[in-house]
């Protein structure tokens, strides 16, 4: 076979249709006799309802229903509990969820209390208007209590069944960090700060239900990253069989971590509408909504200590810390299991003291948004690396380099429970030269020994940075495939997994290409609709390579031997003496001797005749994949910055991201993958804050105000990668998807701090701003 993509820069199969406008969204989904809808959301963030006055709401023309908590009966329900914690001796966890409408109390601002449903989206709007709420307003709980305050009594509960807003506590240790801090030359201790943020999707959320009563089926349009989850839930809550509930998860304007949220209120609330209504229903998420509707991520405030050796050695790392998680819990713990053990990073920890403290505010839900939570972690690592390197006259890429875990220590056991409910343990890694490339790339030693003091000797304040990462990719459980040569010689793929962007229409069908030998602008794949494919886990966490990707592989091996059994039994010859080629199987040095695939498909589905016993029509095959643990990708941004010192704007001089995440599948797409991770980051290091005010109030509630980087504010970046394969998959590889997000914070201050070269002045805290770096340094 010489038809080979498995690590070429293939144009996107998908792209064609994205920059025609051919592309399905939620919102293009149009329906004869389709009614809108709009929510009648809190306008306090804590607060009694006393009633609900729907009457002059339900009069107005062109209204068809308007429906509180009361209508819904016992279809009210809190939302599952998405993760569960994991086993660690001691831990406490408060579960409260969502429900699909506040009923006796509202928790935070932008939660559900009605719902209209009208003619038009404009007659909806108008008729929310027309309810009428009596809320008692209560205390709100805004800013989580200090790490000292927290056996104080509350001024409010979030969740009056509970005697505090502790949603979870976790502690988990190894070794005996007291015994290494008491040996220690050095020990360095701070408070650092994460603040809240959102992830501003381009595509807000929607959805779309349509129930066919003489057909019993119920088909929804969801802006969701696990659609197959999302239909044996909302089958299950419907008591529907779960093959009258079809989900499609069609194109995606951007996911980030939110969109794997579930449910959210409006997914359980509109298709229960629909049936009730016997009509389709459509909800669009404005950007308003859009604001305090989906879920938030980040918020934490850090207490740490690294213990040292005078050589640079850690001995060990203490951390306590507040995670806000807003109203509910439906995550579980992930966001700051996360932080708990990314913490750790790419480097050796001998001694670890961790516990987390996770509490009730009267804010948006927390969840996973791109990096989801191993930012935080990451920051207190790289920080505390940078102010013992200046406390013990090290260079800052040599600390870094002398704690790095050796390559010859994989795989290697962090010891500390993971989300996954197992020990933490890297597959594979091999660190130094992925250093080495970023420091050549970025010109360290000539930036440091030479640019750097004759620019400042000019009065320019520039500075760099150099920080690493880890990324923890491709959790399980499993993912499926179906892979099928169609009799018009395209090949088809059908996968659970949805997609938002990250150009699975052409790196699966680059996989299949190779083992069914045919070009990839033949084959067809199908994401996110639970008719095509019955089982998934979802989009998340850096898995759909990985995961999907190696099921997809799977699959297509087993194509690829019925391809060759049934040629040979056509042939008279033996297997090894084929070659399949170009969409063609033929015997090897004999090309007259060939069949086009599309022809022996055809062959493998016979309308006539007998067949033997235990033959299987047509060339397909369906597999599944499920990794063993999730595999460990790496890497390390560098970054060369100027201030300005009279407005203390930023100007990014260079940039340079090496990664390390396996094999590649296709360069073009990990380039942009993590180019758009960059672009995140960036915006969470320096400019994107949700602000809220002492009532629960967002100030910043829309994209005038809450600032976003631009492509003026994204800096060109040289990228580059290293491979260290996975053992744990057939393909090598590992995710990609959230690398360019998660060590853009500690980088940003770094290099800041490095540029404005001031005495005593230390960036703990993101994100950062002009106005905050003016108040820092004046």
């Amino acid at each position: 076979m010489t038809t080979r993509t498995f690590g070429s820069p293939i144009k996107r199969n998908e792209d064609p249709r994205l920059l025609t406008g051919q592309a399905l969204f939620v919102d293009d989904v149009e329906i004869h006799g389709m009614s809108h809808a709009a929510f009648l959301r809190s306008p306090h963030a804590h607060a009694r309802i006393l009633s609900i006055d729907t009457s002059a709401a339900k009069q107005r023309e062109g209204v068809i229903a308007v429906y509180t908590a009361h209508d819904l009966g016992d279809y009210w329900q809190p939302g599952p509990l998405l993760v569960p914690p994991p086993p660690v001796a001691g831990s406490v966890f408060n579960q409260r969820t969502q429900v699909p409408f506040a009923k006796d109390k509202v928790r935070h601002v932008g939660e559900p209390i009605a719902l209209v449903i009208a003619a038009s989206r404009y007659i909806a709007e108008d008729a929310l208007a027309d309810i009428v709420v009596d809320f008692d307003i209560l205390p709100a709980v805004i800013e989580p209590k200090a790490i000292a305050d927290l056996d104080q009594p509350p001024v409010s509960l979030v969740h009056d069944d509970l005697d505090s807003n502790v949603a979870a506590r976790v502690h988990q240790r190894k070794g005996d960090y007291a015994s290494a801090k008491a040996k220690a030359d050095v020990v360095i201790r701070r408070k650092f700060y994460y603040d809240h943020g959102t992830a501003a999707p381009m595509e807000t959320r929607g959805v779309v239900a349509h129930w066919e009563a003489r057909a019993g089926k119920l088909t929804i349009w969801d802006t969701t990253q696990a659609p197959v989850v999302i239909r044996n839930g909302l089958a299950a809550m419907l008591g529907l069989n779960e093959r009258q509930v079809r989900v499609i998860a069609p194109f995606i304007g951007g996911g980030f971590g939110p969109k794997i949220m579930m449910f959210y209120p409006e997914e359980v609330v509109i298709p229960w509408a629909a049936m009730q209504l016997n009509r389709p229903v459509k909800w669009i998420e404005d950007r308003n909504e859009n604001f305090v509707a989906m879920t938030h991520e980040r918020a934490q405030t850090h207490e740490a200590e690294m213990a040292l050796s005078k050589d640079g050695k850690i001995l060990g790392i203490w951390d306590r810390f507040i995670h806000d998680t807003g109203a509910y819990d439906p995550y579980g713990l992930t966001v700051p299991l996360n932080s708990q053990c990314t913490l750790l990073s790419i480097y050796h920890v001998p001694n670890y003291d961790s516990e987390f403290t996770a509490m009730f505010t009267n804010k948006p839900i927390v969840t996973p948004y791109r990096g989801a939570g191993r930012q935080h972690g990451i920051f207190v690592m790289e920080r505390l690396l940078d102010l013992a390197a200046r406390e013990l006259g090290l260079d800052r890429a040599e600390i870094r380099r002398r704690n790095f875990i050796p390559p010859d220590a994989f795989p290697y056991n962090n010891e500390i429970i993971y989300q996954d409910f197992a020990p933490l343990e890297y597959d594979s890694g091999n660190y130094g030269p992925i250093l080495d490339k970023a420091l050549a790339l970025i010109g360290y030693e000539q930036f440091i020994g030479e640019e750097q003091p004759r620019l400042r000797a000019q009065g320019k304040q520039v500075g760099l940075g150099v920080v690493c990462y880890v990324e923890g990719t491709g959790i399980g459980p499993y993912e499926g495939a179906r892979v099928q040569v169609q009799s018009s010689g395209r090949v088809n793929v059908a996968t659970g997994v949805g997609t938002q962007g990250q150009g699975h229409f052409t790196s699966f069908a680059q996989i299949v290409a190779d083992q069914v030998g045919v070009d990839v602008r033949q084959i067809d794949v199908v994401t996110g609709d639970t008719d095509q494919f019955y089982w998934g886990a979802g989009t998340f966490a850096s898995r759909g390579a990985v995961v999907a990707g190696n099921a997809i592989n799977e699959a297509a091996k087993d194509v690829r031997r019925k391809i060759l059994r049934n040629a040979a039994q056509h042939f008279e010859c033996a297997e090894d003496d084929l070659d399949i080629d170009n969409g063609v199987v033929s015997i090897k040095g004999v090309p007259s001797r060939s069949l086009k695939l599309g022809q022996l498909a055809q062959m493998a589905n016979p309308m006539r005749g007998a067949v033997k016993p235990g033959t299987e029509p047509g060339l397909e095959a369906t597999n599944y994949f499920g990794p063993p643990r999730g595999a460990t990708a790496s890497g390390v941004h560098a970054m060369i910055v100027e201030v300005d010192p009279e407005t203390m704007m930023i100007e990014v001089k260079k940039y340079v991201v090496v990664h390390d995440c396996g094999e590649v599948i296709n360069p073009l797409i990990l380039d942009g993958q993590i180019h758009g991770g960059v672009a995140q980051g960036i915006g969470n290091a320096f400019y994107e804050e949700l602000k809220f005010d002492e009532n629960g109030q967002l100030l910043n509630g829309s994209l005038m105000d809450y600032l976003l980087p631009t492509a003026l504010d994204v800096p060109r970046m040289d990228l580059a990668h290293t491979v260290t394969p996975s053992p744990l998959n057939p393909l090598g590889i590992k995710g990609a998807g959230e690398a360019g997000a998660i060590p853009v914070g500690p980088l940003f201050a770094q290099a800041i701090e490095d540029a404005l070269n001031l005495p005593g002045l230390e960036l703990l805290e993101v994100p950062l701003s002009p106005l905050k770096l003016w108040e820092m340094t004046t």
